[in-house]
């Protein structure tokens, strides 16, 4: 679960550090406070995209850290360890975003790459947007829900994995029949290409070696008399060559060490640098007898280069990517030669494919409608603890044509509610009203949640649009999947924050020049207040204080209650 975050620099908050426990955790705060600001911070540190606004005003960054308890999410902790990034079971996830907009990701310490922390935060934490309800009319997410709820994230992505090979095979065999329609011309043309790069013949590294052998060539003459120069210099003078002047000082200087010993060193540099003027003079002797003089050879190497370079322009490409050219119009040569066994063998590659797809796909069907019957039950009980008593839910299954089929597998997903008894079901997002489809969309989150092993839960205000009774049996809701998991809620409704474990209060701050975002948790009295404030408006009374006080006992009653049951 998640344990504690500190956020710094960001928006309108300068520091927070927050420590979180199990159950049901409560954010709280007037509006335009800042509510979501936890989440929100949440959201960036597991992996969400960011940008320069997001840090705070004068500030060079923004920073955010969460750190997790990994007990009872063992995949987290295999997936930290797959990827070498386990440290003794902890888990800290940090994020920086510099004023620019640039970005980096840490977990235990190590750089990563943003997309690992959304990986390993899929394992750790579930959030829903206050705005879910907006989107929950889409089919795809209606179909993510209910994939979700069925625990069928493996075999989502085999079906898709399973698709994208068929669909690859099928393109390779259509592009091979479509290539066989001007199969005559187009062989013509490739064997005479093939047959230029044959006769080529270019060796990996020879345009390295012409190169280097025209440049030797075309300054033959300037080597050799460098050469000759050198050559006498070193050795080949009759006096004052450099080995004779060399030798003459080690001579007169090992004399010299008969009365100091400290000339030994200098002694045994001389008699190494004679040493080495000798080779120097064998290597360019050898040097001088190489060169070769021949026009001949040089007007055959620039003819090879001029035949390299006819051809680089002729394929629109660089020297050195000829070879690859070639392999390319082989292959494509052997495959025309042989097309109907290539073809044969891509049909019987496309139909294995297909046919696996096919498995897998019906295999996520069986597990959609298995999971859909237990959903919509769920969700039919859930919506009468809403007040929405009467009304039902069901998930539409339906096979797709042939021909449709997609890497979603080869079934559309639909959610259809019946508000009131006897009506048909309608699809949701045509029949359910504004205040119906957000206690619609709690109902079937919550319930969504329950087919899911994440051990975090955040709830971001899905409980707007409800009030009265059916806010209590919101907040109850949320409590009870708090039961099994860890619970994070924004609201606005006292009956729920009522009900919560832990409870902490956003507000803003300011001096009348900045200002600033800050969280208290709220124990005892100030809890009381806070309920009261949510309860009460402008002015707070003893009465309000008093039924806020009850609302907390009867919400800590309510644990002991359902502890007994």
């Amino acid at each position: 679960m998640l344990l504690s975050m500190t956020i710094s620099d960001f928006a309108i908050v300068d520091r927070i550090d927050v420590e979180f426990s199990a159950g049901m955790t409560v954010l709280t705060g007037e509006t335009g406070a800042g509510k979501s600001i936890l989440v929100d911070a949440l959201g960036l540190v597991l992996g969400e995209r960011g940008g320069n606004g997001l840090v705070r005003e004068g500030a060079k960054r923004a920073e955010f850290a969460a750190e997790f308890d990994l007990a009872g999410v063992p995949v987290a902790a295999a997936w930290l360890e797959e990827n070498a990034l386990d440290a003794d079971g902890e888990c800290l996830l940090r994020r920086v975003i510099n004023a620019d907009g640039r970005s980096r990701a840490f977990i235990n310490g190590n750089a990563v790459p943003l997309q690992s922390l959304k990986a390993i935060g899929e394992f750790l934490v579930d959030i829903h947007g206050q705005h879910f309800h907006q989107s929950l009319g889409k089919s795809t997410t209606q179909r993510d829900l209910l994939d979700h709820f069925a625990d069928a994230g493996p075999q989502v992505a085999l079906t898709a994995s399973t698709f994208l090979e068929w669909q690859s095979l099928r393109a390779e065999l259509d592009a091979l029949e479509n290539a066989q329609a001007d199969r005559a011309s187009r062989l013509d043309l490739l064997q005479f290409q093939c047959g230029e790069l044959a006769a080529l013949d270019l060796q990996p590294g020879e345009i390295e070696q012409l190169q280097s052998d025209r440049a030797r060539l075309l300054h033959a003459g300037r080597l050799a008399d460098g050469v000759m120069q050198a050559r006498a210099l070193l050795s080949e003078n009759d006096i004052g060559n450099a080995q004779s002047l060399v030798a003459e000082a080690s001579r007169l200087i090992d004399a010299l060490c008969e009365y100091d010993d400290a000339l030994q060193s200098t002694a045994e540099s001389l008699r190494e640098a004679d040493i080495q003027i000798s080779e120097a003079a064998d290597e360019l002797n050898r040097y001088g007898d190489s060169l070769d003089m021949d026009p001949a050879l040089r007007d055959r190497v620039e003819e090879r280069l001029d035949a390299v370079q006819a051809l680089s322009r002729k394929h629109r490409v660089e020297p050195e990517q000829l070879h690859e050219v070639r392999e390319k119009l082989e292959k494509e040569l052997y495959e025309l030669q042989h097309a109907d066994e290539i073809s044969d063998k891509l049909r019987k590659d496309v139909a294995d494919a297909e046919s696996t797809y096919r498995e897998t796909a019906t295999a996520l069907t069986r597990m959609r409608k298995e999971a859909a019957t237990r959903f919509s039950h769920d969700v039919t009980v859930a919506m009468a603890d809403l007040g929405m008593g009467g009304g039902s839910f069901e998930i539409a299954i339906r096979e797709r044509a042939t021909g449709n089929e997609s890497a979603a597998g080869l079934d559309t997903i639909e959610y259809l509610i019946s508000a009131n008894p006897g009506q048909p079901p309608m699809p949701l997002s045509k029949v359910a009203s504004g205040g119906e489809l957000s206690r619609m969309s709690l109902a079937i989150q919550v319930i969504a949640s329950d087919g899911s092993h994440i051990p975090t839960m955040v709830f971001d205000e899905v409980d707007s649009g409800v009030g009265g009774g059916i806010a209590e049996m919101v907040g109850q809701r949320l409590r009870d999947v708090a039961s099994n998991r860890q619970v994070l809620c924004v609201t606005h409704l006292p009956q729920v924050a009522s009900l919560a474990h832990q409870h902490y209060r956003i507000m803003k701050v300011s001096d009348g020049k900045v200002t600033r975002t800050g969280v208290d948790e709220l124990l005892a009295d100030d809890r009381v207040d806070e309920l009261a404030r949510m309860l009460g408006g402008v002015e707070i009374t003893q009465r309000t204080r008093d039924h806020a006080a009850e609302m907390l006992k009867t919400g800590a009653g309510s644990e002991r209650r359902a502890g007994k049951a």
